[in-house]
């Protein structure tokens, strides 16, 4: 079996184990979603959806956010910088009148890098230019086969080598929830629904 055959297998089992993979953070317009992601940096998903619930009511356009008072984000990690980054970015945004859709313009704003972008580009807008990849992503896709690197930029580069364009939004959900369901840092590979089809690579102990 070719490499890409292993992949679309391994897609395939992952679709039917995790049917109801989506993208885990709450949000409501692409405004919202550019402020989660900024949060989301290091910080689980629970601390940041906790967080946002409350956020959200008080806070409603890009001027309101460039007005943020880092006291309101202060369950999350680096709150300081990253309150500074969600204001310094949406003085900018409020001046342009809404969030870029293009990466060069997600990019040059503050605290948004090309996962970041990826994410807000995919999930706010539909538009799929590459693949997020998150520390879970590059974790289970080096040892899924996928990639021989533990460099985010070569990992997708290699993804995006190897997966059809169509798979692009679904396959960071995917890899995400058996990252935290199964393929963990110390992976149980038994009740690993993509055993027989895994190479393990980089895996040291398993249960």
């Amino acid at each position: 079996m070719d490499g890409h055959s292993n992949v679309a297998e391994q897609l395939k089992i992952l679709k039917k184990e995790y049917p109801t993979a989506k993208y885990y953070l709450d949000f409501s317009n692409p405004l919202q979603l550019l402020v989660a992601a900024i949060l989301s940096a290091q910080c689980r998903d629970e601390v940041v959806n906790s967080c946002t619930k409350e956020l959200f009511k008080k806070y409603k356009t890009a001027g309101d956010f460039s007005k943020l008072d880092e006291s309101d984000i202060k369950s999350i990690t680096f709150f300081k910088n990253k309150a500074k980054n969600i204001r310094e970015a949406c003085k900018i945004l409020d001046a342009a009148y809404g969030v870029p859709q293009t990466m060069e313009g997600l990019t040059e704003l503050p605290g948004i890098g090309r996962k970041t972008a990826n994410v807000i580009l995919a999930n706010a807008f539909n538009i799929i230019l590459g693949i997020p990849v998150d520390t879970h992503y590059i974790r289970v896709s080096y040892r899924l086969g996928w990639t021989k690197s533990k460099n985010p930029d070569i990992i997708e580069r290699d993804s995006m080598n190897l997966i059809p364009k169509s798979e692009w939004k679904i396959v960071p959900h995917l890899l995400k929830a058996h990252g935290r369901a199964v393929c963990k840092p110390i992976p149980e590979c038994s009740r690993c629904c993509v055993n027989n089809l895994c190479p393990k690579n980089g895996v040291t102990k398993s249960t």
